[in-house]
């Protein structure tokens, strides 16, 4: 027997010997190499029979990693994901000349022998003893099958491939035994199965499904005698026969496949000649993995799906669990995305913004009552090429699901606020002064702090013309900034903030909103798509709010349905403050800032925002039956849309309801062809007379506090009692602060103290 090596162990000789004792020793292992033990004891070393009893003989076979199909709503794939592109198949949809191929090349004993070939053991220690390691092995199919189930447990692992891989004596006693124990409870004909849907045959492709479709653009039952040749032939190495980049090593080896299968008896001569003589005729299809892939420009929606999948304890009690899940794939992840909607969505954003615009547009439709995420979109397209205005960041969500930031959301926040007021006993007709501009007022409550304003920032409606006193219905429809603001001075800010959360309106980077007038009423914090479709959606809900969901259900790879993620709904305001709201938002699309995004023949309502420097412009607006946002600007906000180009149309100015609201309006109308038209549970919201100003009256007609006030002269003032509300000659000085608070309707006797609001610039 050879010498031990320096460092004590065994020479490769003696491994070699101990190897095969420890192997025929074994009544396990005799079975398996299904021969007889007369004769063969003397060839184990001492202790071995026990050292081989001692190994783990439960062979885990993790289900096998596969592609994994994701689905629109009617159940037709959107997109297909996987960490390895394999196809389960049984071995009846694998053609026969296939089977025949693969046992004849790498293991032409295989019905013969057990789950070890002694013939072939005693071949590879010869050799291997000759070249002073373990140069060679003598693995049969079984074995082979074996070895491919470590290294997919092994997955990603660099550490577990290659404790999987390497080549020892250990890990070749651990295959031996695991392979006799494959063999009792598999039979011949099921490992051949598993063998031909586990190995890697190049190209990305596992399993012989996957390769046959690689190759050749067909099923596997469908291949021919040279074509399951030539796939045989590659797996001993995939690289070096591979027939993409090596045709010609590629034909030599199929042709060494079809000698041998003449060798075995499967074929004949003259077949295996004609065969040969066929040139490879290669039929390539690339694999289509992962969102990019998606159709219909549903590649954003499939990256949601599968980041609420990673995200969702549902699926595992860690991230890791439902990593290695997703991972393993074979799944059927069926989702809420409508196509209709979805192709409608995509269709209106091609023609109202234009790729390589300097701005970007994104829309979402969710349903009201279901949180069904129906439609998700954008005018930059989901790639890699930031040159081409591509992106993978999803502008409809935020940072958590899709690494966006959220956009300020400008007068769309406005419903909230006037929720808020509703809740708080706020009359439908509410009036307040509403100058074109004023400073914010100061102070005003909130839940944890106080707003002061000392530096005297102001706040101005968009044009001079907007000059109140406003009712709520009008201050809606003209979205008159002021209005909203003096809202939420007499109310708090608290009450808002309470609203907000109630919707789950939180800034894109998951922190609520900011306890500041600004914000509150203006809509400067940011906030996604997604977020604000599901909370205008409870307005159409009537007051009830459902958390958005993607996943309607998933099947795994045996068939059997997974527990999925489920909206979550509670009422956040009341069914009369909804109703409230929807009479409100109809008068936006009807005659007010969104008439260009109102739909014709179903009851419809939305609100318009614009934000600072025209940064950002909006559109959100339902129906009963559907609730959509769109935003448009730029995704860094560092383009104002002023005297700009967007989709071909040239736009001195953009707003809310011009740009964003025809994208709205024929999104939806698209996404509701065919759909059932249900109405709103309108309530009645009387018009507030607004009386002319007489235009000979002073200049300073109108204004709070300034002496010579004219018929209208103490309006602004007397928000507090409309005693003071103005000077001499007021005769309708206090009608303002007698409506809100119940001051003295005349008023014309005031002082010239101007009520409650500073003197606007």
């Amino acid at each position: 027997m050879g010498k031990k090596l320096s460092g004590g162990g065994l020479s490769p000789t003696q491994q070699a010997a101990k190897f095969l004792g420890v192997s025929v020793l074994s009544g396990a292992v005799l079975a398996g190499i299904a021969l007889p033990a007369a004769g063969l004891v003397g060839l184990a070393a001492k202790g071995s029979v026990e050292e081989f009893d001692e190994i783990p003989a439960n062979l885990k076979q993790p289900p096998l990693m596969q592609r994994t199909t994701i689905t629109d709503a009617n159940d037709n794939p959107i997109a297909t994901v996987f960490a390895r592109d394999r196809t389960l198949v049984d071995l009846k949809e694998i053609s026969p000349y296939m089977q025949k191929a693969i046992v004849a090349i790498e293991d032409s004993r295989f019905y013969e022998h057990g789950a070890v070939d002694l013939k072939g053991i005693l071949r590879a220690v010869n050799e291997n003893a000759r070249s002073g390691g373990v140069s060679q092995g003598a693995s049969t199919l079984t074995q082979q099958y074996v070895k491919n189930v470590f290294v997919e447990e092994a997955m990603d692992d660099p550490a577990k491939f290659a404790e999987a891989t390497q080549q020892t004596i250990g890990r070749k006693i651990r295959e031996l035994k695991m392979a006799i124990q494959v063999e009792e409870k598999l039979g011949k004909k099921k490992i051949l199965e598993n063998y031909l849907n586990i190995t890697f045959f190049g190209q990305q492709a596992y399993g012989v499904e996957a390769a046959s479709q690689r190759y050749f653009s067909k099923p596997a039952k469908d291949l021919k005698l040279e074509e399951a040749a030539l796939l045989a032939g590659i797996v001993q190495s995939p690289s070096r026969y591979d027939p993409v980049n090596d045709e010609q090593e590629a034909t030599k080896r199929r042709n060494v496949v079809l000698q041998r299968m003449v060798a075995t008896g499967d074929i004949s001569q003259q077949e295996a000649d004609k065969a040969k003589k066929s040139e490879i005729a290669l039929k390539i299809s690339k694999p289509r993995n992962g969102c990019i892939t998606a159709t219909n420009g549903s590649g954003f929606f499939c990256d949601y799906v599968k980041t609420a999948f990673l995200d969702s304890p549902t699926f595992g009690d860690t991230r890791e669990e439902r990593v290695e899940k997703w991972n393993r794939g074979g799944l059927r992840i069926k989702t809420t995305l409508d196509p209709q909607a979805q192709e409608s969505v995509q269709a209106s954003l091609k023609d109202h913004v234009y790729q390589k615009d300097k701005v970007a547009a994104a829309a979402t439709i969710v349903e009201p009552g279901s949180g069904k995420i129906l439609a998700m979109g954008q005018s930059w397209p989901y790639g890699g090429d930031a040159k081409k205005n591509e992106t993978t960041i999803n502008f409809s969500v935020d940072k958590r699901m899709g690494e966006s930031q959220g956009f300020p959301t400008g007068s769309t926040f406005k419903p909230f606020v006037a929720a808020a007021a509703i809740e708080q006993g706020k009359p439908l007709n509410q009036v307040y002064p509403a100058p074109y501009e004023m400073p914010y007022p100061s102070p005003i409550s909130g839940c944890d702090s106080t707003y002061k304003n000392p530096d005297g920032a102001t706040v101005e409606n968009e044009n001079e013309a907007e000059v109140g006193p406003y009712g709520l219905k009008e201050a809606m429809e003209k979205s008159v900034n002021t209005y909203f603001v003096q809202m939420i001075a007499d109310i708090g800010m608290c009450p808002v903030l309470e609203m907000t959360k109630k919707l789950h309106v939180t800034q894109g980077d998951g922190k609520p909103i900011t306890e500041q007038p600004s914000p509150l009423t203006l809509g400067s914090d940011s906030i996604s798509p997604l977020t604000m479709a599901s909370a205008y959606a409870t307005f159409a809900n009537r007051g009830t709010y459902c958390s958005p969901v993607a996943i309607a259900s998933i099947t795994d790879a045996n068939g059997k349905a997974l527990e999925v993620p489920k909206s979550t709904c509670e009422q956040a305001m009341s069914v009369q403050t909804a109703d409230s709201i929807n009479s409100l938002l109809s008068g936006v699309v009807d005659s007010g800032t969104g008439a260009r995004a109102g739909l014709s023949g179903r009851d419809n309502a939305g609100k318009t925002g614009t934000t600072d420097s025209r940064k950002n412009a909006w559109f959100v607006g339902y129906t009963p039956n559907m609730s959509g946002a769109v935003w448009v600007g730029s995704p860094t906000q560092g383009v104002e849309m002023e005297y700009i180009t967007i989709g071909g149309r040239y736009h001195e100015k953009v707003f809310g309801g011009e740009v964003p609201g025809p994208i709205w309006r024929d999104a939806m109308t698209g996404a509701l062809t065919g759909k059932e038209a249900p109405r709103f549970n309108r309530v009645h919201i009387p018009d507030v007379p607004r009386k002319d100003k007489d235009k000979d009256d002073d200049e300073d007609d109108g204004k709070p506090g300034r002496p010579g006030g004219g018929d209208n002269g103490g309006l602004i003032g007397g928000i507090d009692g409309g005693t003071n509300a103005g000077t001499d000659g007021g005769t309708d000085a206090g009608v303002i602060g007698g409506l809100i608070d119940g001051g003295t309707e005349n008023g014309g006797n005031g002082n010239g103290n101007g009520g409650g609001w500073p003197e606007p610039r």
